[in-house]
């Protein structure tokens, strides 16, 4: 994702514009961990195993891999106004959401379900953003802060459903979580026009691969975002179990939701920090603090209960707080001809990892004791500072 200095023309934006945006980017991101919410009911009801929470959560990841390559290499939203492809892959996803309601009570058919909703998430989260291009000009960097910490927010929608409706049964988290998903397709179509500087975007270009591993400007952020997304989802697909040490029943989703949507904050402090420190830097302490939080798990799972809230809240923070400025940072030191390229193939890496660790630290996370598992999820961030060096010299 392009951006630019915060210096936003906001007399040519409408006010509703940002907002809208953001709210139907909420709403169609909900769909991302909509059966993570409610995974203990699966599990009781459908017989599946501990193991399943990986499976679903990396068949999303592997879904929107696919969905993104599509996307770019047909030029979707090229070929059709980008909110009504929003539009259509809201609708599209919240109707395959609600079909895990009409399936066999089995794994096989959930995973085809969840890996077509990843597919349809491509055209939302990605698209989201070049529609929010369209309106800014300048200060689209302030604007994509908002927008990632929107996606953070609709990513921890479902534990919270879960929590406000603690005596709802799981099918009505799902259908509630289809519906918002619907209307922020609708809120999306509605609300936004195409943007006056909506612009078309490059075709795929294979050569911006070998220039992520070649160009060692453009290496460095690219790689410290693999070390970012190595932790980043696999601690989300965790988090509940982190918390089920401590909680169980409603307290336990609604502190998963506040673990996870306190990334919000992460997401727009550091854009608001970039101005006065750098990318680089912002995103380098954030990628340390959460590999600290990583490292310190196993003493501070059985720390007192002050201790404990406030490591998983700072762990929330910074895990994705440094998302925007990685994406910036890749997009400043691509060539302007690439970008678009570029950010996909990184987008598609970092996904394709996420499937595969989401599933390891998952089924790990069912065999061995916690304090065990969660230090390695320190080996991305670790070595994503490494990759970042040069930058920070």
């Amino acid at each position: 994702m392009a951006v630019s200095d915060p210096a936003p023309a906001a007399s040519a934006v409408p006010r509703r514009i940002l907002p809208a945006i953001a709210l139907a980017q909420l709403a169609g991101g909900s769909l991302w961990f909509a059966t993570n919410g409610v995974m203990d009911e699966l599990q009781r009801d459908w017989g599946l195993a501990d193991s399943a929470l990986g499976t679903l959560t990396a068949a999303v990841q592997l879904g929107f891999v696919a969905g993104t390559l599509v996307f770019a290499l047909l030029t979707i939203a090229d070929r059709f106004s980008p909110r009504r492809v929003f539009l259509a892959c809201a609708l599209a996803g919240a109707l395959i959401n609600a079909a895990s309601l009409a399936i066999p009570e089995k794994l096989a058919p959930l995973v085809a379900i969840r890996f077509a909703t990843g597919f349809f998430l491509a055209g939302i989260y990605p698209v989201g953003m070049k529609i929010a291009s369209g309106w800014y000009q300048r200060g689209l960097g302030a604007a994509l802060g908002v927008l990632v910490g929107a996606l953070v927010l609709g990513t921890a929608l479902p534990h919270g459903l879960r929590a406000i409706g603690s005596g709802w049964a799981w099918p009505t988290v799902v259908l509630a979580v289809s519906a918002i998903a619907a209307a922020g397709g609708l809120l999306m179509h509605i609300a936004v026009p195409d943007g006056p500087f909506l612009a078309r975007s490059a075709r795929m270009n294979p050569r911006a691969l070998a220039l992520i591993w070649r160009d060692p400007a453009l290496r460095a952020p690219a790689f410290g975002d693999f070390g970012h997304m190595w932790e980043l989802y696999a601690f989300w697909a965790l988090v509940p179990l982190i918390v089920a040490t401590r909680l169980s029943g409603p307290t336990l989703s609604l502190a998963s939701f506040m673990t996870i949507a306190v990334g919000f904050i992460g997401c727009v402090a550091g854009g608001a920090l970039v101005s006065r420190f750098g990318g680089a830097r912002v995103a380098c302490v954030q990628l340390a603090a959460s590999c600290l939080c990583c490292l310190a798990a196993p003493w501070l799972l059985a720390a007192g209960p002050v201790a404990f809230a406030l490591w998983m809240l700072i762990w929330g923070m910074t895990v994705v707080g440094d998302s925007p400025q990685f994406s910036a940072l890749s997009a400043d030191a691509a060539p302007r001809e690439l970008v678009g390229s570029v950010l996909t193939i990184i987008n598609c890496i970092g996904f394709a990892l996420t499937a595969i660790l989401i599933h390891a630290f998952a089924q790990a996370a069912a065999t061995w004791p916690l304090d065990w598992v969660l230090p390695f999820l320190a080996i991305g961030p670790l070595a994503g500072l490494a990759a970042m060096r040069p930058l920070l010299r």
